[in-house]
């Protein structure tokens, strides 16, 4: 009766061992998702940054190019700013068609990849 107790001891122990390192692997996963997300959203901001700081100064630089060869200088920043709101009025007219219907097919596109990269468990 000794040696049963010893064998479901043991089978118990071996159990709760499977079962921490499943979390542990579980865990891991986690954090190299999550490690993987903060370290392409750190790039992605810090790409924006730069490119936006590009943007700003080379517009002020058109600006007052465009400004000096119209005789006043705030002409020129009148006509950039003129430049961006007819860029926002068609980015608003076409949204649909040149942001949300992309984005959507991009985002479907990689969740199905990612589907299929999975194994399947059952």
């Amino acid at each position: 009766m000794e040696e049963k107790a010893t064998i479901a001891e043991a089978v118990l122990a071996h159990a709760k061992e499977a079962a921490q390192a499943s979390i542990d692997i579980v865990v891991l996963k986690a954090v190299n998702k999550g490690t993987e997300v903060v370290s392409t959203l750190a790039s992605y901001i810090l790409v924006i940054a730069a490119s936006a700081m590009f943007l700003i100064i080379v517009n002020i630089g058109l600006a007052l190019w465009i400004g000096e060869q119209l005789g006043k200088l705030y002409y020129g920043f009148f006509v950039v700013a003129g430049f961006y709101l007819l860029v926002a009025l068609i980015i608003l007219i076409g949204r649909k068609v040149l942001i949300t219907d992309p984005a959507t097919s991009f985002v479907i596109k990689k969740y199905l990849k990612h589907k299929k990269a999975q194994p399947q468990t059952a």
